[in-house]
């Protein structure tokens, strides 16, 4: 019955297409955006030291709540494919069920026999802290293996972070391959729970990405100013506005 229906991506247009009995030329795609000024990339390192990060030593990054479809357990799994010559911070909370939680806690703790420099970030932080982790990081990763949009990505590209994320729902048009960072492709299955078919090679391939990044520091740089400039140019809120109200006046007609 709507007159038009926003879709956050391409890809959740097709969902909506697949899956609802609606008129394809209804469904119009206006991304999500964010804040240029509260995402910026920032020079303070208290959150750093109050979660015993070392600043001078390069870090890994995630950011996001513990479910399956954030993808954290494949990314944890895939820490013994990582050089050993970074930290790994898990800025990861909220675990969905009992059941990923203990998967959770059991991955991690296989992953420390191997190497101590992982420090798990459990409590669900404010914005201030997760700008400083993003703007101090050297890579940040999105494993997911669903994702709508993905919009931790676009943060951590305004705060000029190198990013590593899956190739899969609305990451492929946020994060652009070789230019603001690297997508990793995944084959899973074609619906819900959408797991890896094969879940090593997904995590080797995350690593691999990650240990290139990691060796480039001028390439991280690089990725990391493209993405603070597409994200001003294609993300912003005043942007996002603007393609909203031509929508309106559309409709208006």
């Amino acid at each position: 019955m709507a007159d038009a229906i926003i879709a956050v991506s391409g890809e959740t247009k097709i969902d909506i297409e697949r899956l609802f009995d609606v008129d394809p030329t209804r469904v119009h795609v206006i991304h999500n955006g964010v804040d240029l000024d509260q995402y910026r990339k920032v020079d303070s390192t208290a959150a750093l030291k109050r979660h015993r990060i070392n600043p001078n030593k390069p870090y890994l990054l995630f950011v996001g709540r513990i479910t399956r479809q954030k993808g954290i357990v494949h990314l944890v799994r895939a820490i013994q494919f990582m050089d050993r010559d970074f930290q790994i911070v898990l800025c990861a909370g909220a675990p969905d069920t009992p059941e990923i939680a203990a998967e959770m806690q059991d991955a991690v703790a296989q992953a420390k026999t191997k190497r101590s420099d992982i420090i798990w970030v459990e409590e669900m932080v404010d914005r201030e802290t997760v700008v400083e982790l993003y703007s101090h990081a050297a890579v940040f990763c999105c494993p997911s293996i669903y994702e709508p949009f993905g919009i931790i990505n676009l943060e951590a590209m305004a705060c000029e972070t190198a990013v590593v994320a899956s190739a899969v729902g609305g990451i492929k048009e946020v994060v652009v391959d070789g230019e603001t960072g690297f997508l990793v492709p995944l084959e899973q299955m074609k619906e819900s729970p959408f797991e890896p078919t094969n879940p090593e090679k997904f995590a080797c391939d995350l690593a691999a990405r990650i240990n290139q990044l990691m060796k480039d520091r001028h390439l991280r740089e690089k990725f990391g100013k493209a993405g603070r400039k597409r994200a001003k140019e294609k993300f912003s809120w005043s942007a996002i506005a603007r393609e909203t109200k031509s929508l309106y006046a559309v409709l208006k007609r």
